[in-house]
């Protein structure tokens, strides 16, 4: 032991100089905390029916009297621009872009025939169907590690 730094210390073999000895073992290395967050599970079909509006009231009260402002809401929550909903077939990409980025099953033209025939219906469904795959769940795991 070197009585200046308190280093590990071994003759060299030729006795001419010191060499420093490896750290063989780490000091404890604290508490770590690891956070996981889980994002909703994609595929399958829609979360809710096309008609089953009275799961969320005020998306219902919204898409019965105002649905403008529903896919203004919608498209924000889609993360588009505010004024997409002005574009003429932008409900209609919407809804094809959520079954896509969610892997919903169904077809082109099961969405265009539900936008354009049950346009506020699918307005709701569309908000509920964000309302649920945006949901995350985080969970944080606190581990001690400690040299042997």
């Amino acid at each position: 032991m070197d009585p200046l730094d308190g280093t590990d210390i071994e003759a060299n073999p030729t006795g001419s100089e010191m060499m420093e000895l490896p750290v063989l073992t780490q000091p404890g290395l604290g508490v770590t905390t690891t956070t996981v967050t889980t994002i909703s599970q994609t595929g399958g079909d829609w979360s809710t029916g096309l008609f089953a509006v009275c799961r969320d009231a005020s998306t219902c009260l919204m898409g019965a009297f105002v649905p403008c402002c529903l896919d203004l809401s919608l498209a924000h929550q889609y993360g588009e621009c505010m004024c997409l909903p002005l574009l003429p077939g932008s409900t209609f990409a919407m809804r094809v872009g959520i079954r896509e980025r969610y892997k919903i099953r169904g077809s082109v033209c099961e969405d265009w025939t539900t936008v354009y025939c049950c346009y506020p219906l699918a307005l709701c469904q569309m908000i509920r169907e964000m309302k649920k795959r945006l949901k995350t769940q985080t969970y944080t795991v606190s581990t001690t590690l400690e040299s042997s």
